[in-house]
């Protein structure tokens, strides 16, 4: 199956969302509510073509069942996408207000099972105006790149800890994508004495990021390939590829990237090369955590030991891995099933 093809019936719901007169195409995929209401964010980019569109959907929302289970929130997983024309509308415009109201109303007839949030497109002004449409949704006032960069980091510990039995003084680090999550992973290894690479699309934002952690930029064309010890895509999805494995010269594979894996079969490619890869939804789980913390009144505290407990399952994954000769991806699918077990 294409990256491209999907099947309605691999999720519990899969609703589509149509206004002719706003020009409204959107999707939501609700792939499991086993747990508690679905919750992924709403994205709003360009596809292809609507089989794009509602892969996508499926394949996210999917990744967000995987990490609520094992972040061992109330949660299931769903997602939603709007399919762009052109530029997006400005901020308050009513253009936008128009489309985000019409969305809102498709929202609140799933009568809570599905809860949108932010994403690639959209912003918290959006999710207000969806929750004045009846439907609930998630909009907490944070920035959540810290906090994803927060657990990210948490997890890279972990990984470095279990792979290479030390600390992060010295090792190489090569940071794909220097935007909030990027920036503030690399800036927490430099503090530990990490020798940082940063590399992005748009160089100044790359050069002023190495500037101000002591780091070294790296072309973003040859980033993947850096002599490294850990790789940490924060970017686009799917850049590890079967193509790509072969070429790597990286020990360890932990960012922030949302589905970093171009397909299923790489995790056993890398591992058949000796490279281990910390599963992104649970490496970065730090941005829901951070939303859930705001919606039951978690103190500072609570919240931080939330995600360094994302360290604390990176181990544990990595070791039963080991142990039962898999892949970090299968053990974490392993977990995830059994705490649906338990709930179901």
């Amino acid at each position: 199956m294409s990256n491209d093809a999907f099947d309605v019936f691999a999720s519990e719901q899969v609703i589509t969302c149509r206004d002719d007169d706003l020009g409204l195409r959107a999707v939501i995929a609700i792939d499991d509510t086993t747990l508690g209401p679905g919750f992924g964010g709403t994205r709003w980019r360009p596809y292809a073509s609507q089989g794009a569109a509602v892969a996508e959907a499926q394949r996210l929302a999917a990744a967000m069942t995987l990490k609520h289970a094992l972040a061992e929130l109330p949660y299931g997983g769903a997602k939603s996408v709007i399919m762009a024309e052109g530029p997006l509308p400005d901020e308050g415009s009513e253009e936008r207000t128009a489309l985000m109201r019409r969305f809102g109303e498709f929202v609140s007839r799933t009568a809570g099972t599905y809860i949108p949030g932010v994403d690639m497109g959209t912003l918290v002004s959006d999710m207000q105006v969806i929750r004045e449409s009846g439907a609930r949704a998630f909009c907490a006032d944070a920035d959540p790149g810290p906090y994803t960069a927060t657990g990210a980091y948490a997890a890279m510990r972990a990984a470095v800890r279990h792979e290479l039995d030390r600390d992060m003084a010295g090792v190489r680090v090569a940071v794909q994508g220097a935007g909030h999550v990027g920036a503030n992973l690399a800036r927490f290894a430099a503090e530990d004495d990490a020798q940082v690479l940063i590399a992005d699309v748009d160089a100044e934002r790359a050069r002023q990021v190495a500037d101000s952690i002591g780091g070294a930029v790296v072309d973003p064309d040859a980033v993947l390939l850096s002599d490294c010890d850990v790789l940490a895509p924060c970017a686009v999805a799917r850049v590890i590829t079967g193509e790509v494995v072969p070429q790597l010269r990286c020990r360890i594979i932990s960012g922030a990237a949302n589905d970093t894996l171009d397909r299923p079969e790489v995790a056993d490619d890398l591992k058949a090369r000796g490279i281990t890869f910390v599963p992104d939804f649970i490496a970065n789980a730090g941005g829901v955590l951070q939303v859930h913390a705001g919606e039951v009144g978690w103190s500072d505290l609570e919240l931080d030991a939330a995600l360094q407990r994302i360290g604390t399952r990176v181990s544990e994954v990595l070791t039963e891995a080991e142990q039962t000769d898999a892949t970090p991806i299968a053990a974490s699918l392993a977990r995830a099933v059994r705490r649906l077990a338990d709930h179901s």
